[in-house]
């Protein structure tokens, strides 16, 4: 596929793992729309990288992914999407004084990273099911963000852990419904992240973070991560697969 004749659309593509990613896929030469609900960090980002634009909006509202889908076709076939945005307040099931966990933050913590993902999913999916195919037959590349704690979530990771669980779970099914269409569908699953937000937390916390990454012990590169979406984008052959990237990181009960 010629990545200079596409265009891409990254979720939360205004910071963090996001904006490595809207750095690297602009290296290929693709047209990035960076999506995310910071529209003016959009706008810098997408003048740093000197390609694409931003839209300012929300996962979950039909209209905005709607709006980032037409400005990505007006620059290109839209052929690579990446669901970058996420998030989630943590809580226990039960807190120290047996309080249940408010319904609404679990319920908030799925919509925003398990609907959210799969609502942009589809609706990229119908618009890249009209490109003309490659070589390969393929005429789109989903790539979604997961979390190892959707293997092995910790103690007031239940809401979280169960959101990126879901995004787990949905890639085999997802590659095999749009298969028909030559979409490629796969998951990344990041352990421990050095993403700026991390990176300014003290020092203790930080050491206390990577004590159990095997090696290298240190937090994972935003440019890691995505990297390794750009390896899933130029792989014709990767498909329906969650993709570990933690240094051997196995998450602790807490």
């Amino acid at each position: 596929m010629e990545w200079s004749e596409r265009s891409a659309i990254v979720t939360g593509g205004a910071g963090g793992l996001g904006a490595a990613t809207v750095r690297r896929l602009a290296g290929l030469g693709l047209q990035v729309v960076i999506f995310d609900r910071a529209y003016d960090a959009g706008i810098e980002l997408a003048a740093s990288v000197g390609s694409g634009t931003a839209v300012g909006g929300d996962v979950n509202n039909d209209a905005d992914v709607t709006a980032a889908i037409d400005a990505a076709t007006a620059l290109a076939p839209l052929s690579v999407v990446v669901n970058v945005a996420g998030g989630g307040l943590g809580g226990r099931t039960l807190s120290r004084d047996n309080v249940p966990l408010d319904i609404e933050a679990f319920r908030a913590t799925l919509e925003l990273n398990t609907v959210g993902t799969f609502n942009v999913t589809r609706l990229t999916a119908a618009r890249m099911a009209a490109n003309d195919p490659d070589e390969f037959g393929q005429r789109g590349v989903v790539v979604n963000t997961a979390s190892i704690a959707g293997y092995e979530g910790q103690t007031g990771q239940v809401a979280y852990g169960s959101a990126k669980a879901a995004i787990l779970g949905m890639s085999l099914p997802l590659a095999r419904d749009l298969a028909p269409v030559g979409i490629r569908v796969c998951a990344i699953a990041p352990g421990t992240m050095g993403t700026p937000l991390m990176q300014s937390a003290p020092e203790e916390l930080k050491a206390k973070l990577v004590e159990n990454i095997v090696f290298p012990r240190r937090m994972g590169e935003p440019d890691e991560f995505a990297r390794l979406v750009e390896s899933i984008v130029t792989n014709p052959y990767l498909n329906g697969e969650n993709i570990r990237l933690d240094g051997a990181l196995r998450f602790p009960p807490k």
